[in-house]
């Protein structure tokens, strides 16, 4: 009976480091980056040349800023004007 428990214990060990271990416990197709995360593991893309590609740019919008209000240190800009806090 030891050796039986002893067996299957054993087993189930080995068992149990199939790929979570391969794959760094992040699932298949994941593998950890530098500063531990789960990130997929990339592939090679080959891109092919395609046509010209044209690009249109839409017209210039006007765009008015108005001038942000500076208050000396320990002050805040608030009710108009620079008030302590």
């Amino acid at each position: 009976m030891k050796y039986l428990f002893a067996a299957v214990l054993a087993l189930g060990t080995v068992a149990s480091f199939g790929a979570a271990e391969a794959a760094q416990g992040c699932g298949p197709g994941w593998a950890r980056g530098p500063y531990g995360r789960c990130q997929p593991i990339r592939r090679a893309v080959v891109v092919r040349p395609a046509a010209p590609v044209v690009v249109v740019r839409p017209p210039a919008r006007t765009v008015v800023v108005r001038p942000g209000r500076v208050c000396p240190y320990g002050t805040v800009w608030r009710y108009g004007r620079c008030r302590a806090y």
